[in-house]
């Protein structure tokens, strides 16, 4: 458990005071943690873990490292005791009409559409995006050449702050997957070689303008990513939901003519 802890504190960019301080106890305890020469309790597993902002997943890791059981679980959205749940998420997506919305998984999987975004989607993609590879994702669909990338004017900005935003999942969490969809964003053509690399400067600002063309029909938006709280379960701590709405007039007439 201690090589644990102390893998996540140098990914984090702590030394060992740092973390002793924001954790409050001493360094020389955390010390014999990450050496083994203290055995940790539960409650400090848990505790180093909400300091080192460990994601739930590897939180369970580290408490079975040290010899604790899991206490976060992972449930599938589509299991019988997520019906709240879903029925949340659709009201919400609902809600929304009629501008677009989607669920997102950590992965960027696109889980769940109103009405809107499929209308938006079958507007501004073309024949052409039956070629995109693999389950719809977020992400795939903004870089992939043959995705929605042709239709958004504004696109190298638009990616450029997404690249970022991935980089930063890869460090929070160290995901297998997230690594993967990286690697393949950046091997799409004409993807800048400066955005294989993590950018600590890069402003993360709360919502993104995206202005997209297809024929005739412009539409400009800007999107807010929301995220549940859910302390407890893997799956919803990592849901997102991303609500898109008109920046401009002409959008939110096309909007409605579409509805």
């Amino acid at each position: 458990m201690g090589t644990l802890i102390k893998q996540w504190r140098e990914q984090r960019r702590m030394s060992q005071l740092d973390l002793a301080v924001e954790a409050e106890i001493s360094s020389r305890h955390l010390s014999f943690l990450e050496t083994g020469r203290a055995q940790p309790s539960r409650e400090m597993v848990l505790l180093l873990s909400r300091v080192l902002e460990v994601p739930l997943r590897s939180r369970n890791e580290l408490l079975a490292a040290a010899g604790y059981a899991p206490i976060y679980r992972e449930t599938a959205l589509d299991a019988p005791e997520m019906t709240q749940v879903r029925r949340a998420l659709d009201f919400m997506l609902r809600q929304q009409e009629p501008y677009p919305a989607l669920v997102l998984d950590r992965n960027w999987n696109v889980l769940r559409t109103n009405a809107a975004m499929n209308r938006v989607l079958g507007l501004l993609l073309g024949p052409e995006a039956a070629e995109v590879e693999g389950p719809p994702n977020a992400m795939r669909l903004t870089f992939h050449p043959r995705g929605l990338r042709p239709a958004i004017i504004n696109w190298e900005p638009t990616a450029a702050a997404l690249i970022q935003w991935l980089h930063r999942d890869l460090l929070r969490t160290g995901d297998v997957e997230t690594r993967r969809l990286l690697d393949e964003l950046l091997g799409y053509p004409d993807v800048p070689r400066q955005w294989r690399t993590l950018d600590l400067d890069a402003s993360t600002v709360p919502f993104l303008a995206i202005e997209m063309r297809r024929d005739d029909v412009r539409l400009s938006f800007f999107t807010v990513l929301a995220s549940l709280g859910t302390p407890y379960d893997i799956t919803l701590h990592k849901l997102r939901i991303e609500c898109f709405f008109a920046a401009d007039r002409a959008t939110e007439e096309a909007l409605r003519r579409l509805a």
